[in-house]
Parts: C-alpha cells; sequence; structure tokens
C-alpha cells in the first residue's frame, strides 16, 4: 500500500516490547498483542520507540521487531521505526528497519550533550536526504527549537512533528506559523491530547492503548470530531493509567504498562535497566488501577464506530 500521511492522523500506538525469562524479544506474545491491538481498531504503529524501551534495545532487535510487527499486522497497518543516537547508527538502523517493512521513521529525541539548531540541522538533513522516506522529528526538549522544526517542514520528506514539550501556547503557535506544510502531533499521551488537538495536533502517540485500545480510540474520535465534553468524560477513565506512569518525574513511565499487562493476561517480562522495577505492593496497586480502566476498555469495546 503506497504510504500516505493522512493516515497517521489518528491514535499512533507505540507496543511494548516483550521479553522472555532469557532477556530475549518474546515473538510469540509480540504477536498475539499487534494482533489485539489491530483487532480493536488500531492502525498506526511505532514500535521500539521510547515507552517500548528503544535506549535499551539492540539495532537486531529493533530490526526484528519491525519484521514481526509487518509479517504479523494486515497491509493498511502502518509502521514506524525509531531511529536515533549516533548518526552512522541510525543511518543504518533506519535502512535496515525499511528494508524489514517499515514504511517511515521517527526520529528520537537527540541524546547528544552541548546541542545546537545547526548541529541537529546537519543530523536531520543527512538522514532525510541519505533515507529518503516519510520522516517524523520527536520534539522532547529545547532543541530543536520551533524554528528548526519551521525550517525542516520544507523538506520534501517531513511528513510531521512528534511534539512533546507541553507548552500549548507555544504548540499553537508553531502549528498556525507552519500554515498547514506538515502534520503536528501531541507527543505526551492522552493526558494532553485534547488540549494539543484543539490547539491543531491531527493525533497523538499512545502508550495507554496497549491496554485499553478501544477507550484512546474513542477519546481520539471525540477530539477529532470537536465532541470536547465527550473527549473529557473519556479521558476521566483513562486518567488512572496516565496519572500513575507520571510518578516520580514519569519513571513509571515503562514499569507500570509491563507490569499492567499481567492483567489482560500477557506476560512482557520486566523493563530492562535502567528502568525501575515494580515492587510486589506496587504490583497490587497497579492490578487494581487496571482493573477500574478495563471495565471502561469493555464499555468503549461496545461503542460504534471506534476505529481511528
Amino acid at each position: 500500500m503506497t504510504f500516505c500521511a493522512q493516515r497517521l492522523r489518528t491514535v499512533q500506538l507505540v507496543p511494548l516490547t516483550a521479553f522472555d525469562a532469557q532477556g530475549r524479544i518474546n515473538a510469540p506474545v509480540m504477536e498475539k498483542h499487534l494482533r489485539r491491538l489491530y483487532e480493536a481498531g488500531l492502525r498506526v504503529f511505532i514500535p521500539c520507540a521510547g515507552s517500548a524501551e528503544f535506549h535499551s534495545l539492540r539495532a537486531e532487535e529493533i530490526v526484528q521487531v519491525v519484521a514481526l510487527a509487518r509479517r504479523v499486522l494486515e497491509d493498511d497497518a502502518v509502521i514506524v521505526a525509531p531511529v536515533g543516537f549516533q548518526l552512522g547508527y541510525a543511518l543504518e538502523l533506519g535502512q535496515r528497519c525499511l528494508d524489514a517493512g517499515a514504511q517511515a521513521l521517527l526520529v528520537m529525541p537527540l541524546a547528544a550533550p552541548y546541542l545546537s539548531d545547526a548541529g541537529a540541522w546537519d543530523y536531520y538533513t543527512a538522514l532525510l536526504d541519505q533515507l529518503a522516506c516519510p520522516t517524523i522529528v520527536y520534539k522532547k526538549e529545547a532543541i530543536p527549537s520551533d524554528g528548526l522544526l519551521l525550517d525542516l517542514a520544507d523538506h520534501p520528506k517531513v511528513v510531521g512533528v512528534k511534539y512533546a514539550v507541553n507548552d500549548i501556547d507555544a504548540f499553537n503557535r508553531v502549528v498556525q506559523e507552519d500554515q498547514g506544510r506538515i502534520d503536528w502531533y501531541c507527543g505526551s499521551a492522552e493526558r494532553f491530547a485534547p488540549f494539543f488537538m484543539l490547539a491543531g495536533a491531527s493525533g497523538y502517540t499512545s502508550g495507554a492503548g496497549n491496554l485499553c485500545p478501544c477507550l484512546t480510540l474513542a477519546l481520539f474520535r471525540a477530539c477529532n470530531e470537536g465532541r470536547w465534553p465527550d473527549a473529557m468524560r473519556i479521558l476521566q477513565r483513562l486518567r488512572p493509567i496516565e496519572d500513575y506512569r507520571a510518578r516520580e518525574g514519569s519513571s513509571y513511565n515503562i514499569s507500570f504498562l509491563k507490569a499492567a499487562m499481567h492483567v489482560v493476561g500477557l506476560d512482557f517480562g520486566p523493563p530492562r535497566p535502567p528502568q525501575r522495577r515494580i515492587t510486589q505492593e506496587e504490583r497490587r496497586e497497579i492490578e487494581q488501577v487496571v482493573r477500574q480502566v478495563l471495565e471502561a476498555e469493555a464499555e468503549a469495546a461496545r461503542w460504534p464506530a471506534v476505529a481511528g
């Protein structure tokens, strides 16, 4: 299927990475999980990105998961692969992911010290020119600046920006200044999604959707259709997940989700260091939170037209 940037205007799900008892990729669990998400209506997947432990995965593991996703998901599913770190590594990883079935790339936040827009420009344009595929730029810090993002929007391969700085006014200003050249997505998940979408976002990335895909798709539809009171009610059903993940500087972001998957009958294994381990007391607390949200998920699954 030919790539169309409009297909990204929905919930962009980051599927968790499952590990077996030996710490290897647990392919059977991931296959089952991806089918579950697809059947719920999700169509855009960013495997191995931030909430899927990008920073602790080896290149061959990322390529393995991308290939697995392409094999399991139907042709109408869009797979966006993450790239980052040193430029040579990012170029090699990006090409391998494209060869494995990814249709687009997400350039992860820059990890180097002493950053500048000038250096970031060189990094981004090298990736864009050499890989020459649809690309999303991820903003989580001051660099890349909004000005640099607007400059990059002129590049024919840039299709969007995942904006994860929670300044709605700044986001609205840059969207208005862009004047529709590219798409702008909320990179801060469900807690901020309605506000970003009101300010001009065309979609948002999600980790909570691993647990409750129908709820998050219903949230997107409500926002996309301008049904803001409905969106706020759905957000309240999702908030317990996002509030827990946001604890202590969002250090539960990954750990909560991996522990929570036990409640839906899937064992993703513990996260890799340096992600925090969940205590037994926290596990009991998480189970209670998740069961409440899954009740709302069961309701949402019966609502009409939940697909994004």
